[in-house]
C-alpha cells in the first residue's frame, strides 16, 4: 500500500475525467492537477454517489463553494463511479463542484487511501498553489468528514502563509 502523503511533500500529478454541473448543463472534460498550479486545490475523495454520507458530504461542500472559492480554491470531488453515475448524482442533487472518475482507483492507492470493499477512504487533501500537500483529513471511520468552514480556514493558511 502506497503511504498517505505527508503535508509538504509534493503531490503527484495525475489526470482524470470529471464533468461540473453549471446550470442545466453537465460539461465533461478531463481535470488534470497540473493545469492547477498556481492556486490551491481540494481534493474530496468519497466513496459512492447518492449514498447518505457522502451525499451530505458533497452537498455541504456545494453550499459552502462560495466560501472556498474565495480563498482561490478549485473543489473537485473524486469516486470510483463513472462519470455518467457522477452526472446523475450531480443532477439530483444540483452539486456545483466538478466530479471525477477514479474508476481504478489509482489516484485513490497514489494516496494511500484505497480500501478494499469501500474502495477508498473518505479524506479531503488541501493543495497548496506550488504543488505540495498543505493540510489533510484521512477518516478513520467512513461517517466523519471535515466541514466546508474547516477547509476553508486550512485555504486561509495557504493564501496567507
Amino acid at each position: 500500500m502506497t503511504r498517505i502523503p505527508d503535508v509538504g511533500d509534493v503531490v503527484g500529478e495525475f489526470s482524470l475525467p470529471g464533468g461540473l454541473l453549471s446550470e442545466d448543463t453537465f460539461t465533461r472534460g478531463q481535470y488534470a492537477l497540473g493545469e492547477q498550479r498556481g492556486n490551491p486545490v481540494v481534493l474530496a475523495f468519497y466513496p459512492g454517489d447518492n449514498t447518505p454520507v457522502c451525499t451530505t458530504q458533497l452537498c455541504s461542500y456545494s453550499d459552502g463553494l462560495e466560501a472556498l472559492s474565495a480563498c482561490g480554491a478549485q473543489v473537485w470531488g473524486i469516486s470510483p463511479q463513472d462519470v455518467d453515475s457522477h452526472e446523475a448524482f450531480a443532477r439530483s442533487r444540483g452539486l456545483r463542484i466538478p466530479l471525477l472518475a477514479d474508476t481504478d482507483r489509482a489516484v485513490a492507492r497514489a494516496f494511500g487511501i484505497a480500501a478494499p470493499v469501500i474502495g477508498l477512504r473518505r479524506s479531503v487533501f488541501v493543495i497548496a498553489p506550488d504543488g505540495t500537500l498543505h493540510w489533510r483529513h484521512v477518516g478513520t471511520l467512513g461517517m466523519r468528514f471535515p466541514s466546508a468552514a474547516t477547509i476553508a480556514e486550512q485555504l486561509a493558511g495557504v493564501t496567507t502563509g
